[in-house]
């Protein structure tokens, strides 16, 4: 039972860690938009 609930908890982990990653490549992406407006 144990390793069951590592195994989940190492995949719900994994997968949170992609979307954080993910949000802050969108996060970024969105700073790089402000600043080539605020150059203009």
């Amino acid at each position: 039972m144990n390793k069951l609930f590592a195994l989940v908890l190492s995949v719900l982990f994994l997968a949170g860690c992609n979307t954080v990653h993910g949000f802050g490549q969108d996060v970024k992406k969105v700073g790089e938009k402000m600043e080539d407006a605020a150059k203009k």
